[in-house]
């Protein structure tokens, strides 16, 4: 009981020496990890950056120190891990990995290399001893903040009485923290240390699939066999099974396309359009990843799409163009003689008459780059320009735009068409296009189960026409795995144009006293031709004397001009 009653009494007073010493290692812990936390602070307030020629990568120190340590950031075309083997334990790196801007010339040249994309190992190397030098001094001026800090706050709680001893603990404790983060950091994230850098995604493709970006032109040329086969099944089974409007007799194909991506597959877009028939080919944008026109010059695309035979229809899409002002691509697209574009690089909205059939559309606002926040609201401003436009205009038979919240805001338009997402789908009128190529190399590959090649399904439409202008049918084909020289057929879906187009050719409508307009009809006989609409006159502006002392807008006279097209082109 005398022992512990002294324990108690030594507790009270402080006079244990042993509990002293105790106290004192506490509070040397505690201003330990004060340092190492201020140093740790300071790199995430001023994180680090280190360069590769294509990458970017921010680093921050994680707080908690590992015996593994790991790199890992997900990036737009794959996720990174580098790895490191270390003696000691050491911080980990919190690392926010961006694309340069500089990777785009890679897809400009002809014959990319795939490798290109992947950091050398000296870029790598050197990376690290950036990064390495830029945290350690960083921590360092973060840990030998605190330490000071809590200089001045001991010497002003003991009221201007600090001893040698006192700033000796704090110093010490500073020391330990740096040299420990300093060993750990420089044992460890060194080129030597290196132990294994692992990707996913499309870095992942660069490593196991060297060869992925090169020949993809001659790859597409390759499986048209595959296609022919297709599509004269189908179209024998289109008519022994399917009956109704689908076999009324047509008066223009309309293959519907999008989301090229920068994949040069034209070899297969020409042999649908032989096979089938098709009369106009209809994008609804993102030709290109970058918004660069180099990009599609070094894949032919230019070269390919003129090679079509038949006109092409073009409004561009969000990676079509690398600023919200860019309209390179639509100009390079305009000086292709079968290249239809429904709003050319000055601004001008024009519809397409085609066989009969009124075609209008609008490029996309957006562009590469965008932070795609918010889209409906980027969009809303083409398309109240469009609507303005369009208000005292006929109504188009088929209205085209790149996003969906474009067309879901379109005002006036029997057949409403748009891609961007990837995906085909089917709302109302509306037809969402799925991806022509799969999304293309670059951003749309991923690793499955055994670490194989999944590529999105490819995706193409086609629009049959009645000779009284309405939608006869809609097919829709899917498949997979083309460019891996694997192909798979998914389905082939017909669809009763009733089911979408709302347009009743043989009724027609007039007032009382009034002669009932004529019937329309469409064929291959009719002018092809391009006119500018006129765009809305301002607000309050430019109003003209009606007969009867009314006023009216004035309106700009459209220019109509037959479409500009080879001979043989001309339908």
């Amino acid at each position: 009981m005398r022992r512990v009653r002294d324990l108690v009494r030594d507790l009270r007073s402080g006079d244990n020496p042993w509990l002293r010493r105790g106290s004192h290692v506490l509070k040397w812990l505690a201003v330990l990890a004060a340092c190492y936390l201020g140093g740790v602070a300071a790199t995430n307030l001023a994180p680090t950056v280190a360069e590769t020629s294509q990458y970017r990568a921010v680093l921050r120190l994680d707080p908690i120190p590992r015996h593994t340590p790991v790199l890992h950031s997900p990036t737009i075309i794959g996720d990174v891990d580098v790895a490191f083997a270390s003696p000691l334990i050491a911080p980990g790196l919190d690392v926010q990995v961006a694309v340069r801007e500089e990777i785009t010339n890679l897809f400009t040249r002809p014959n990319v290399d795939i490798r290109s994309l992947q950091p050398s190992g000296e870029e790598i190397s050197s990376a690290i001893t950036q990064a390495a030098v830029g945290v350690g001094i960083r921590f360092l001026l973060g840990a030998l903040a605190i330490a000071v800090l809590l200089s001045f706050a001991s010497h002003y709680i003991r009221q201007r009485n600090t001893r040698r001893h006192h700033v000796a603990f704090v110093a010490s404790a500073m020391v330990v923290a740096l040299v420990g983060t300093f060993g750990g950091i420089a044992l460890t994230y060194q080129p030597t240390r290196f132990a294994e850098y692992r990707t996913t995604g499309v870095l992942g493709v660069v490593q196991r699939n060297a060869g992925l970006l090169a020949d993809v032109e001659a790859r597409a040329a390759q499986v048209t066999p595959y296609f022919r086969n297709l599509l004269a099944v189908t179209q024998a089974l289109q008519q022994k099974y399917v009956q109704g409007s689908v076999n009324e007799p047509v008066s223009a194909r309309i293959l519907l396309v999008s989301d090229i991506h920068g994949a040069n597959q034209y070899a297969l877009m020409k042999t649908i359009v032989e096979e089938e028939g098709i009369d106009a080919v209809v994008d609804s944008g993102d030709l290109i990843n970058f918004g660069r026109v180099q990009e599609a010059e070094a894949a032919g695309i230019f070269r390919s799409i003129q090679g079509l035979g038949v006109p092409y229809v073009f409004v561009s899409g969000n990676h079509d163009q690398s600023s919200p002002t860019d309209r390179a691509l639509v100009a390079r697209l305009g000086r292709i003689p079968n290249v239809v574009l429904l709003e050319d690089a000055k601004g001008d909205l024009r519809e397409l008459s085609f066989h009969g059939l009124r075609i209008t559309g609008f490029n996309d606002p957006r562009y590469f780059g965008d932070d795609n926040e918010d889209p409906v609201a980027k969009e809303k401003p083409a398309v109240d320009r469009y609507n303005a436009t369009m208000a005292d205009q006929p109504e188009p038979d088929v209205v085209v735009a790149h996003e969906p919240y474009a067309t879901q805001g379109i005002d006036k338009g029997r057949i409403l068409v748009n891609g961007h997402m990837h995906t085909p789908k089917l709302d109302g009128n509306r037809i969402q296009v799925g991806t022509f190529t799969g999304g293309g190399v670059v951003a749309h590959y991923a690793e499955g189960q055994g670490e194989e090649l999944n590529g999105q399904p490819y995706a193409f439409d086609i629009l049959a026409f009645g000779n009284a202008c309405e939608l006869n049918s809609l097919t829709r084909y899917t498949f997979r795995n083309l460019l891996e020289g694997r192909p798979a057929y998914d389905s082939v879906e017909v669809i009763s144009g009733s089911r979408i187009d709302s347009y009743e050719p043989d009724k027609t409508t007039s007032q009382p006293g009034e002669t009932a307009p004529a019937k329309r009809t469409c064929g291959r006989v009719d002018d092809t031709t391009l006119r500018t609409l006129p765009a809305p006159a301002p607000e309050g502006a430019g109003a003209t004397t009606a007969p009867g002392g009314s006023t009216a807008p004035a309106t700009p006279t459209p220019t109509t001009s037959t479409v500009t097209l080879p001979p043989q082109l001309i339908p």
